[in-house]
């Protein structure tokens, strides 16, 4: 049966293809995204599971008022930003690193080798990766502090020890997640037309002439999106991964707000207290991403929206 003339002519009915394709993203998005976001109510109340989230007592701003009137909102606040801080230093350049490198293979199965090869660690769990750590780091037969001691020295107490949490935290996201990264950044670099960089060696341009003026403006928005869009979550950590290098040694530089959130909300029972230390990190990466969007746009770029 034909579908009629003027529904024909209809561009979502021409492509009702694509946009049933389109269909299983919009449900995940509005049943794991959208619809939680009730639960924030929880931040206002005194939420009790037998009242629930429509019946519980308003309490307005009083867990607000607890989270930061405590010490331990500083000590959250200093060890999440200064993990975060360590990500975007140490992380977030080097998968736009690794990307302009690879560009530069020219034999294809070489190059399609080594995107392999740093993919994979991706598909690790977290705690595939801590105990890969633990094996080589542990003071007690790790490999490490076996060399260490091989040439003389002392162990160190890597796992445990506050001054390395942060150095092994960023280290294991940087092994994990840097070649993941290349991805976008390849593809942007896929687009750059090949006549650009034939006229730019016809004129004399070194290979590094060529990355600064072609290669790297090319990807230039690229990067302003991606930062941007970090910055959204520019207080979230890992949780999986923190929870399990966390100890009683080390937890004063490892306590964050993922960690506590989930220590005082899931198994102490103080789900509106908890629920509100998370909007309180929540609008600020909104703010973050708002304020950089429309920096960007000041300096001629085309931001996130």
């Amino acid at each position: 049966m034909k579908a009629p003339h003027s529904l024909a002519k209809n561009p979502m009915y021409k492509d009702r293809a694509l946009y049933m394709m389109l269909l299983p993203g919009l449900i995940y998005f509005l049943c794991f995204k959208y619809l939680p976001m009730w639960g924030i109510l929880m931040a206002f109340q005194n939420y009790s599971p037998h009242l629930g989230l429509l019946h519980s007592d308003w309490v307005g701003w009083k867990h607000f008022a607890r989270f930061f009137g405590e010490d331990t909102f500083w000590l959250l606040f200093r060890n999440t930003m200064l993990l975060a801080i360590y990500n975007i230093v140490f992380f977030f350049p080097l998968p736009i690193i690794l990307a302009l490198l690879l560009n530069e293979l020219r034999a294809e199965g070489y190059k399609r080798f080594i995107q392999t090869l740093v993919y994979i660690p991706h598909f690790v769990s977290w705690v595939v990766v801590v105990g890969i750590f633990y094996i080589l780091f542990t003071t007690e037969g790790g490999i490490v502090n076996n060399l260490i001691a091989a040439l003389g020295l002392d162990k160190i107490q890597f796992l445990l020890a506050p001054e390395w949490f942060r150095t092994m935290v960023t280290s294991q996201v940087i092994w994990k997640d840097t070649g993941w990264g290349t991805i976008i950044f390849l593809a942007a670099l896929a687009g750059v037309d090949p006549g650009m960089y034939e006229a730019a060696r016809i004129d004399g341009a070194s290979r590094w002439r060529q990355i600064w003026h072609i290669t790297l403006p090319a990807i230039r928005s690229t990067i302003v999106i991606l930062f941007i869009l970090r910055l959204g979550h520019f207080l979230d950590t890992n949780f999986d991964q923190v929870l399990l290098m966390v100890n009683s040694l080390n937890r004063e530089v490892g306590e964050v707000y993922d960690t506590y959130v989930y220590t005082n909300g899931l198994l102490m029972g103080q789900f509106s207290y908890t629920t509100a230390v998370n909007l309180f990190k929540n609008i600020v990466g909104l703010i973050l991403v708002v304020g950089a969007n429309r920096l960007a746009k000041k300096f001629g770029e085309e931001g996130v929206y």
